[in-house]
């Protein structure tokens, strides 16, 4: 009778590491450097999934200069505004001392992280990105557009 000694003192075959290596190399097992190769062949192959991975980096906002930003008086925004970002000034709309830009659907990432940059945010109840241009308030349920009446910037009249 063996022991348990002995069977695992047992030499293993070469015909079952040839199939162990046939098995590794049919389940493609890579290193990270083989793996990260692949993965950029296979990104400049498809240009569809180059495109998704671009998504996935979202742009850039420094967050001590838009605190900063948010104290800039509205005819420092528009200035901005006007200079920078013509589109986005063209639907700025001054209520009272705030500058709210509505966009007719959702704009481009790029876009949101500028008006962020700058200070703005988005207000949900309003659905519009709002700069406060240094007075901050808090929500009312009155519209401020009533209270405070409104003009296009880009008008210089009453909207």
């Amino acid at each position: 009778m063996k022991t348990n000694k002995q069977n695992s003192n047992k030499q293993i075959k070469p015909s079952t590491i040839n199939t162990q290596q046939s098995t590794n190399s049919e389940s493609e097992l890579k290193n990270r450097t083989e793996q990260s190769s692949t993965e950029s062949e296979s990104v400049s192959e498809n240009p569809k999934s180059k495109l998704e991975n671009q998504k996935s980096i979202k742009p850039y906002v420094d967050y001590a200069l838009r605190e900063r930003n948010r104290q800039l008086p509205s005819e420092r925004v528009l200035e901005i505004l006007k200079r920078w970002n013509p589109a986005q000034y063209k639907l700025a709309e001054v209520v009272g001392n705030w500058i709210w830009i509505t966009f007719p659907e959702a704009p481009i990432e790029r876009v949101r992280a500028e008006l962020s940059q700058l200070g703005f945010h988005w207000n949900n109840k309003r659905q519009a990105w709002q700069h406060p241009c240094g007075k901050f308030t808090f929500s009312t349920p009155q519209n401020p557009r009533e209270k405070y009446g409104s003009r296009f910037a880009a008008d210089a009249q009453t909207a």
